[in-house]
């Protein structure tokens, strides 16, 4: 039934003979989705596709809240042969519409609490179908898939063809488009199953977003491509996820989740007895936590590094050691290497740009082949834009990103360095290290600062713990002190954020 050499028919595949055993359960309901139900209900909303008029390279667009039925679309887009481009539902009108008007997508989904908003942007973009899907699974686009019948066959894909996109943040320019195909998504999933090992009677706590790379290619895909099930909560709740550990097998998560289940008194080594991995991404965790995490339940968080372009790129190891502060060792079928910005390979041990190659290398960016040349050598190196440095045993540390790097008076200063250290004061909780303008130096290091609830740490008290630590060039010439750091939806800290007001303000 499911030709062709695409994403679709892989995560079919896997669960060939299991059409009545559960895919996903609704925490807050109860409601089990069987994987034959779900399956049949992707091939109608193919069905619905391709009579409104998609052919194979169209973009399907999606904003809308977290619901079995995005699942359904995402397969279903993929089993139609089109282009899967979900969007972060907290993207305003004006955002939107950049990315309506560069992907020139076929249809648009939306949640129908917003049509009316969305629409004038949608009418600029030549949106020719506009379909809703409310955080139910209702709206038009159940109802055309209802009437429709389930496609006989998926439409043939090649493992180069693409599959989705996914649009960079865009805090240095454009958000750019990065074009995922079958190849890398599938490829991706069956390393990262065989190395997390996963199974069928795997039951994956998932309260991530599904418009990102983490909550969708990585969490769904390796569960589907296993044959497992899903719990899938809507949003993160620690008393909902907490629950969930007396059903579930594994969870990925952001460091916040782990710091937030961290806080809760329910918390216990007995409370994660039925659970065998915890995975934690898209934004570094803090060694303290890793630490904490540890000594409480007794498990050990698998840290791993992956990124829009890419899907995943390294990884701690399943069995061997996990080592707190680090991103792991390159994944199966992905060379790693340290190199300068002219690609000249660093010895091991210094810190430099990272760059990977592999099958997981998307295809490059929509519209933007320039970009794509600056960013993908020719023999198919990634420039990630990350910085980092390779240990003595292969795993990697990611030391910042190559636009957080500030440079003073012509010394190269690593905001992770900065942040290590601070992070160790007593009274700190977490910091972020920027450069903002220096009339003599060109930049000068500031430091956002997060500290312990009742402290009173000041600027000179953390000046006085790191002076011994750091070069005088290092050293931080402003210190704010904020009841939290910026973050973005997958709880990455925004330093784009704090340099645009040259620095946040004291508390």
């Amino acid at each position: 039934m499911y030709d062709g050499n695409h994403l679709a028919q892989t995560l079919r595949l896997a669960s060939v003979g299991r059409e009545s055993t559960a895919f996903s359960t609704d925490p807050a309901t109860g409601e089990v989705t069987s994987y034959g139900t779900l399956w049949q209900n992707a091939e109608r909303v193919a069905a619905a596709l391709i009579g409104l008029g998609v052919e194979p390279g169209d973009r399907v667009a999606l904003q809308a809240e977290k619901s079995l039925g995005v699942l359904e679309l995402y397969l279903g887009t993929m089993l139609a042969g089109a282009i899967h481009l979900p969007l972060n539902t907290a993207y305003t009108a004006a955002e939107v519409g950049y990315f309506l008007s560069d992907a020139s997508p076929r249809i648009f989904v939306c949640d129908p609490a917003r049509q009316e908003e969305l629409a004038e942007v949608v009418k600029a973009a030549n949106v020719q179908t506009v379909l809703t899907l409310d955080a139910n699974g209702n709206g038009s686009l159940r109802d055309k898939a209802s009437d429709a019948g389930p496609i006989l066959s998926a439409v043939a894909r090649g493992a180069d063809d693409l599959a989705a996109f996914l649009y960079t943040s865009g805090t240095t320019g454009r958000s750019k488009g990065a074009m995922l195909t079958h190849g890398n998504l599938a490829s991706n999933a069956d390393t990262l199953r065989d190395l997390w090992q996963f199974t069928k009677d795997d039951v994956l706590i998932h309260a991530l977003p599904l418009f990102h790379t983490h909550g969708l290619f990585v969490a769904i895909n390796v569960t589907m491509v296993a044959g497992g099930a899903i719990r899938l909560h809507r949003a993160f709740n620690p008393d909902a996820i907490l629950a969930d550990f007396d059903c579930g097998t594994a969870l990925m998560g952001v460091p916040t989740f782990y710091t937030r289940l961290l806080g809760h008194k329910g918390l216990s080594k007995e409370s994660v007895g039925k659970m065998r991995l915890f995975i934690s991404g898209s934004a570094p965790m803090l060694t303290e936590t890793h630490h904490d995490w540890q000594a409480r339940t007794c498990h050990t968080v698998l840290e791993r590094y992956g990124m829009t372009e890419t899907c995943m790129n390294t990884s701690n190891p399943y069995d061997g050691t996990r080592k707190a502060g680090t991103v792991g060792l390159p994944l199966d079928g992905v060379e790693m290497r340290i190199a300068t910005p002219e690609g000249v390979v660093l010895p091991q041990g210094e810190i430099g740009g990272i760059e990977v190659r592999g099958e997981n290398v998307f295809k490059g960016y929509w519209n933007m082949p320039e970009k794509t040349a600056e960013e993908l050598r020719p023999d198919g190196w990634f420039i990630t834009g990350d910085i980092g440095q390779i240990d003595e045993d292969g795993y990697l540390t990611i030391v910042g990103r190559s636009k957080d790097l500030i440079i003073s008076g012509g010394y190269n200063i690593y905001p992770k360095e900065i942040e290590s250290i601070i992070d160790q004061v007593a009274g700190v909780v977490e910091s972020a290290a920027y450069g903002i303008p220096h009339a003599d130096f060109g930049e000068s290091v500031a430091v956002a600062v997060v500290r312990e609830t009742g402290s009173t740490l000041t600027d000179e008290d953390i000046l006085e713990a790191i002076s011994g630590d750091l070069a005088r060039f290092k050293l931080p010439r402003k210190i704010f002190f904020l009841d939290e750091l910026p973050r973005n939806t997958m709880g990455k800290v925004q330093k784009n954020v704090l340099r645009s007001t040259g620095g946040a303000p004291s508390q």
